[in-house]
């Protein structure tokens, strides 16, 4: 046993990991150091959103959530370059295992499908390889949202940016890596200021989808090292930059949002993905055999209908057996008036 708790405890505190820094009170995430595989966050982020899986997930970190109550946004930010980050301890953190790269195509995929008729947030993005996959209302609401790299080192020449609002100290916006890094941090705020102007979203029956993945850190560490000043100051700003965001994402959705982080010093392989451009139509049919579409309510209607079909059938059976055992001579007004009739004959 204590060879086991060692090892849990090494892998939460040494290896790579999956932090929740925000999650409404129907969405439960257990306490404890589970490890979960890399291949299966795509699954969690389903089932935290209420969405059904192909497989199940055999993880205990996730308790059984609400019928009546889905998360109105989910937001994972992929962190690459180390292993975790220094969060407070009053969060849930778990060991990822297996740190295989993965996306949430299936999970946009998902919302897509179940919500076509609606206007759901989905927004793909990895800053430092110009990868990006906007649907429905992502197109307007980040229309102006800088994209690439030259784009948002325009952003960062402009008034209110990081390079003016954070304390560098040691980074230089003349390097190139810091500048990488800086700019994703730039993306992070421009889309947390976003969010605030569109507060609007939360108002839609649709959930919306955020996916980012970092790798300005990753240059950091290649350029510097882990000892550096350097490495120490960009996972400080770094760290207040995900939590303003979580807080961020957490207010526009009225803690009706779950918002994860998963750091991962290195992937096991890399990922490769065809880039899709921001004004990409996303009304193409579907060439899967998916099932029928359901509305949001879904759950809610489905368990008005089951109880009030479960007490009518109760109804039935209590008035049927009453009626059975009924005595005509005194329970009947019927009889009881037919026998008054016969005697005063």
């Amino acid at each position: 046993f204590s060879h086991c708790f060692l090892y849990y405890f090494l892998s939460g505190v040494l290896g790579d990991s999956l932090t929740v820094l925000r999650s409404p009170p129907y969405v439960t995430f257990q306490d404890g150091q589970w490890p979960i595989s890399g291949e299966k966050v795509p699954d969690l982020v389903a089932l935290t959103m209420g969405f059904s899986i192909r497989e199940d997930l055999d993880w205990p970190g996730l308790a059984a959530g609400s019928l009546f109550q889905r998360p109105r946004a989910n937001a994972l930010i992929v962190v690459r370059g180390l292993d975790t980050l220094d969060f407070p301890k009053n969060i849930s953190s778990y060991p990822l295992e297996n740190p295989v790269p993965f996306t949430l195509d299936s999970v946009a995929n998902t919302v897509h499908t179940l919500f076509a008729d609606s206007t759901p947030v989905v927004l793909q993005l990895a800053p430092s390889e110009e990868r990006l996959y906007m649907m429905g209302m992502a197109n307007t609401v980040f229309e102006d949202l800088p994209v690439t790299l030259q784009q948002i080192r325009g952003r960062l020449s402009q008034d209110g940016s990081v390079l003016t609002s954070l304390p560098l100290i040691s980074l230089s916006r003349n390097n190139e890596a810091d500048l990488l890094f800086l700019s994703e941090v730039q993306v992070l705020y421009d889309i947390s200021a976003l969010l605030q102007k569109h507060k609007h979203l939360a108002k839609d029956p649709a959930p919306d989808l955020y996916s980012l993945e970092l790798a300005g850190l990753e240059e950091i560490v290649r350029r510097y090292g882990t000892d550096s000043p350097q490495f120490a100051d960009a996972t400080r700003i770094l760290t207040s930059a995900l939590q303003k965001f979580a807080d961020d994402v957490a207010n526009v959705y009225a803690n009706n949002a779950v918002v994860e982080v998963v750091t991962v010093k290195t992937f096991e392989a890399p990922l490769t993905r065809k880039s899709r451009s921001i004004l990409q139509t996303t009304n193409e049919g579907s060439l899967y055999n998916l099932a029928y579409k359901y509305d949001y309510d879904y759950a809610v209607v489905f368990n008005i209908v089951l109880w009030l079909m479960i007490v009518l059938a109760l109804a039935v059976i209590v008035i049927s057996y009453n009626l059975w055992n009924m005595d005509p001579g005194y329970d009947s007004i019927i009889y009881r008036m037919t026998n008054q009739k016969i005697r005063l004959d």
